[in-house]
């Protein structure tokens, strides 16, 4: 596995599985930063690192198989010194580790509650229960993953870019690629990532998967969970945890 070293942080991290910033013509985003963080994870593997969307002052959205126990995870901004311990993790019930291998059905979501409130700067971005989901529609997507495929030193900056939706259209799953066939799309890192509609710029999906030409594992088709769908396990949480 490729490692990811961030001088500022002093970290070393492991590259993180399933999607794989965004390699191919990508930008550094600035405007997401408000709701954009990075998970760092620790378990039996080594470590490794995701993104997550802020929903709520103390509250992250992001993908199933980018968390692990609240001791071994952490919220953290790489534009500053800003570490965020965790109180406690909710992953969709239907989350399924092996899913790809057994080819079965698998909500890859999770979320993950602070320990305590980010600061100010930061605002939840609002979810798009309602969007609709059509091929050719347009989409932004964000990550601090990999820049450049295997080159773990390309990683740790928010970027973002332009994607459509392409067939097929699934009540679970958003399958998105690039318009101008240059080769953007999610990369490793990215997973748990944001897919907004371009119009709104609220949140529809949640990054988790990506694939690649040939043998590449990224920059051909960026996959995401849909979150309409997925309404009653994130509101049935913050009910429970006492968000409104």
């Amino acid at each position: 596995m490729a490692k990811i070293i961030l001088l500022g942080a002093a970290l070393m991290l492991a590259a993180a599985t399933g999607a794989s910033a965004l390699v191919g013509p990508s930008r550094e985003e600035t405007a997401a930063a408000t709701h954009t963080l990075m998970l760092l994870k620790t378990d039996a593997r080594g470590s490794s690192f995701c993104t997550a969307n802020v929903i709520a002052r103390d509250v992250l959205l992001t993908a199933g198989h980018c968390v692990t126990s609240p001791e071994n995870l952490r919220a953290y901004w790489p534009g500053g010194d800003l570490e965020q311990k965790i109180a406690a993790i909710a992953v969709h019930p239907l989350y399924r580790a092996d899913a790809t291998q057994k080819r079965i059905k698998s909500i890859d979501l999770a979320l993950v509650r602070l320990a305590r409130p980010l600061p100010a700067s930061f605002r939840p971005i609002p979810i798009a229960w309602d969007a609709q989901i059509v091929p050719g529609a347009p989409l932004q997507i964000a990550g601090f993953g990999l820049t450049r495929e295997g080159d773990g030193r390309s990683a740790g900056k928010l970027h973002s870019g332009a994607m459509v939706v392409r067939e097929p259209i699934s009540q679970i799953l958003v399958w998105a690629k690039d318009p101008a066939n240059k080769g953007l799309g999610a990369c490793t890192g990215d997973s748990g990532g944001p897919m907004l509609s371009e119009d709104s710029g609220s949140l529809v999906a949640v990054t988790v998967w990506s694939e690649g030409e040939g043998k590449k594992k990224c920059g051909l088709l960026t996959q995401a969970v849909r979150l309409g769908p997925q309404r009653a396990f994130i509101e049935d949480t913050l009910r429970a945890w006492g968000i409104k």
